[in-house]
């Protein structure tokens, strides 16, 4: 076998059409990610991309859209509990569980503004 798996490039979470103001507030103003540029062919698409970390996640318009309720990405974030607070004092319903705690990890989820849901946890 020559081949081999590096990683992952990106995650793409679905959004509704006109999407894009949205999640630039949430991702970028209050989750602090970077807008990276799309490429040209593929601006006409909508949607909206950031950087998170060394990995980009990607926001693409999908039409008749249903949130991700169960599948999820999972970020990793150093100092999980001052993310938590910062998230509730800006109102943002967190969701606690402590499922993996035994385990050494910590995490929380919430929703994105269009329902999906990210995990953001933190190895202890």
């Amino acid at each position: 076998m020559n081949f081999s798996f590096v990683g992952i490039d990106h995650i793409q979470l679905a959004a509704p059409e006109n999407c894009e103001d949205e999640a630039r507030t949430f991702f970028s103003e209050l989750l602090g990610w970077t807008e990276i540029p799309k490429p040209e062919n593929l601006r006409k698409r909508g949607g909206v991309w950031f950087k998170c970390g060394t990995h980009q996640v990607h926001i693409g318009v999908q039409k008749d859209f249903i949130p991700a309720t169960k599948a999820h990405p999972a970020f990793h974030v150093h100092h999980l509990d001052e993310l938590r607070n910062y998230l509730e004092s800006n109102n943002l319903p967190v969701i606690h569980d402590d499922a993996r705690v035994e385990e050494g990890v910590k995490r929380f989820y919430l929703n994105d503004p269009f329902g999906n849901r990210l995990e953001f946890l933190e190895w202890c």
